[in-house]
């Protein structure tokens, strides 16, 4: 029934955001529709709005489930967005994953499933 999920996360500052994402995260920018902007990377999407007030678009942020999360992770730390609280770990639930946040304080968990049960794909 479901078919695929895109977050939609909160931008503060457009340009800051286009490039963060582009320079940072290795997302492609697709369009910009007076603001809000959406970023395609391995056939995953993000959407960003504009937000002018940061204390309503606090705590948002999202799961995302990848392959070779070794890879990823050096990636990222060489980019400096590992979330401090946030390194590569295995966890009880048999993700392994780590976090990572933005120039907005959007809060990314990329995760590798390690438990031998994979989400289902088409």
């Amino acid at each position: 029934m479901f078919k695929r999920s895109t977050p939609v996360l909160a931008s503060l500052d457009e340009a800051k955001t286009i490039n963060f994402y582009t320079q940072k995260l290795g997302f492609n920018l697709v369009d910009n529709y007076n603001g809000y902007l959406i970023f395609e990377r391995d056939g995953i999407h993000m959407h960003l709005f504009h937000c002018a007030k940061p204390d309503e678009c606090r705590n948002m942020g999202c799961y995302i489930y990848v392959t070779d999360i070794d890879t990823l992770y050096a990636e990222y730390r060489q980019a400096g967005v590992v979330h401090p609280n946030g390194p590569l770990k295995l966890m009880p639930f048999g993700l392994r994953q780590f976090a990572a946040v933005d120039n907005n304080g959007n809060i990314f968990y990329f995760a590798e499933d390690k438990s031998g049960i994979t989400p289902i794909e088409d």
